[in-house]
């Protein structure tokens, strides 16, 4: 069992920058062991960006320039760091565990309680 806790979100403009942390209970052996996963309002959650301890990183297409990872082994805690935020990036974001590729579409075996990120002039 993986516990997940994240802090960051918030407010923000269109160009702002942003931060989010997730720290998790133990580290995984999987390819993809955290990430972040976002849902609009009205809209089906989607695949953010997830990362690995080998410092492996893949990026969703809308993110990808714009979103990267800092790790920190000592805590267990990877933090995304969003530049030049748009209005569309306005979601609650979820930390993940174990993300993986099903076939059809990026899921996770483990869900932070989700964070709020608003950008808007």
């Amino acid at each position: 069992q993986v516990q997940l806790v994240e802090s960051g979100g918030g407010l923000v403009q269109p160009g702002d920058s942003l931060r989010l942390s997730c720290t998790a209970s133990v580290r995984t052996a999987s390819t993809y062991d955290m990430g972040w996963f976002r849902q609009a309002p009205g809209k089906e959650r989607e695949f953010v960006a997830a990362t690995s301890w080998s410092g492996t990183s893949t990026y969703s297409a809308n993110v990808k320039g714009r979103f990267f990872f800092s790790r920190d082994d000592k805590t267990n805690t990877a933090t995304l760091i969003m530049h030049k935020l748009m209005a569309e990036d306005t979601a609650t974001y979820y930390c993940a565990s174990e993300i993986y590729w099903s076939g059809d579409w990026w899921t996770a075996n483990y869900w932070g309680q989700g964070t709020q990120v608003t950008v808007s002039s």
